[in-house]
């Protein structure tokens, strides 16, 4: 609002979150309307618990939906709504594919070396 006017600015709360296996953070703030997802991680703090995050490169989403700046604006164009929860993913350490196809194949090695223990008997 007019700073002249003598009214206080209007603040929403929202929340930003971080996860890691072992440690989650959700820190809940009151920011001026108009702040952007971008400025709500920088007002939280969160990146002095977690030193990993890295805004450049580490993706951020709004419950569950990726600003991708495709389909929804990036973290520093989008405005935060009253309650939005704002996410920083931590990037994937192995692509979901490869993960899906090394555990098809431990279970096909376990299944052939439960098989060749039934001949032996």
């Amino acid at each position: 609002m007019d700073d002249d006017s003598g009214k206080a600015e209007a603040m929403i709360p929202v929340e930003v979150a971080y996860a890691t296996p072992g440690k989650q953070l959700i820190v809940a703030l009151q920011v001026p309307l108009g702040t952007t997802a971008h400025e709500a991680i920088a007002m939280s703090n969160i990146a002095d618990e977690f030193p990993a995050i890295n805004l450049s490169q580490d993706p951020v989403g709004i419950f569950s939906k990726t600003l991708d700046g495709k389909t929804r604006p990036t973290a520093r164009g989008y405005v935060l709504q009253s309650h939005d929860r704002v996410e920083i993913y931590r990037p994937l350490t192995l692509d979901p594919k490869q993960a899906r196809r090394q555990r098809a194949l431990a279970a096909q090695e376990k299944a052939q070396e439960k098989a060749q223990e039934k001949a032996k008997e």
